[in-house]
């Protein structure tokens, strides 16, 4: 594949449309991020260089070249039990709280937004096998949502590489729950089923979901804009159960974004109830 440098104005047009599509944004700062991910697609699609690619997305020549594009600029970083505290905070005090407030529907849902290839929500379930055995009588919805439909099919499919599974997971969750399958480690179907997998862009229309009671959004909104993260919240929030719990990132706050969200501070972890 020959190199490419990318004029001005393509970066601009490839950030336009990144914004326009998932408002993440992206500027001429990025240019070198924006070459190094579109390269493997462009090569994967058969063209000699990323402007051959950029100028197909343009001409809309082939179906689905500008999804390929987008999501290649998002970022899909993830571990199993990232960060920990936040799981502290679910085993100390959410779910003791949520069991004894809806003891009598025997529900919990919880949502993994932008959940990319599936870690968070899988040491969800495995959190709650280990600790909470009593709520496998409930009706539990875990849902993870992302914009990627590759990364979606990974979180599906449940399988992991040595270096995955080495990121966060402890041995005793890996043997207990996991089964090796050849150079990858695969998530045993009790684990797996509890997990539901849903395309959703954030900006965009959202499929049908249920009310929640726990929230993760960790790591997302630093990508957007002031505007685009009060529209994302305000959205969020509808879809939230009365008293219900949103987590983000350790430098994301609500703060100065929307008010109907107040800061918990619970050991170590920070997370955001609905007031």
């Amino acid at each position: 594949m020959t190199t490419s440098t990318l004029t001005p104005d393509t970066i601009s047009w490839v950030c336009t449309t990144v914004r326009d599509r998932s408002a993440i944004e992206l500027d001429v700062s990025k240019t070198y991020l924006i070459e190094a991910r579109l390269a493997p697609v462009a090569k994967q699609n058969g063209f000699a260089n990323i402007d051959e690619f950029i100028q197909a997305v343009k001409s809309k020549r082939k179906l689905g070249l500008e999804s390929q594009l987008v999501e290649a600029m998002t970022t899909n970083e993830t571990s199993f039990f990232r960060d920990l505290h936040p799981f502290e905070a679910l085993r100390k005090t959410l779910f003791p709280e949520i069991k004894t407030r809806n003891a009598a529907t025997k529900s919990l849902n919880i949502w993994s937004a932008a959940c990319s290839s599936g870690q968070e929500i899988y040491s969800i379930a495995m959190h709650l096998r280990e600790h909470f055995a009593d709520l496998a009588s409930w009706k539990v919805q875990l849902v993870g949502t992302d914009l990627s439909d590759d990364i979606l099919a990974r979180a599906k499919a449940a399988k992991f590489s040595q270096i995955e599974v080495n990121r966060g997971l402890p041995a005793p969750l890996l043997v207990k729950n996991f089964q090796r399958q050849g150079m990858q480690w695969e998530l045993k179907p009790e684990v797996r089923n509890m997990a539901t997998f849903t395309k959703l862009n954030l900006i965009e229309r959202w499929p049908l979901l249920p009310q929640f009671d726990i929230v993760f959004l960790r790591n997302v909104l630093i990508y957007f804009a002031p505007e685009t993260k009060k529209a994302i919240l305000e959205r969020v929030r509808k879809v939230m159960a009365p008293k219900a719990v949103l987590f983000l990132g350790a430098a994301e706050t609500t703060m100065g974004l929307d008010a109907a969200f107040e800061r918990v501070q619970s050991d170590n972890s920070v997370f955001y109830r609905l007031k």
